[in-house]
């Protein structure tokens, strides 16, 4: 199991969301997409932007996005 918690990772991502405004995530479905993604690019070879030294693609991409190293961006803003 991963840690940290999805709710805790989504909690993350919305944090900087106004009150009012659609928030960036709303689904574990979204938090898996973007980190499976994220681990994806690391494994082609982008540099992670947290110490990954002996770890696994996927738990450097949850901690990048548990570290706000990077962000899920909307449809709109692709």
């Amino acid at each position: 199991m991963l840690h940290p918690s999805y709710s805790d990772l989504m909690k993350v991502v919305n944090s900087e969301v106004e009150p009012g405004e659609a928030k960036v995530v709303n689904s574990r479905y979204s938090i898996v997409m973007a980190t499976s993604k994220r681990a994806r690019q690391i494994i082609a070879g982008d540099e992670p932007m947290v110490p990954s030294e002996g770890r696994k693609a996927l738990s450097v991409a949850v901690d990048e996005l548990n570290q706000s190293k990077i962000q899920i961006l909307g449809d709109d803003e692709e």
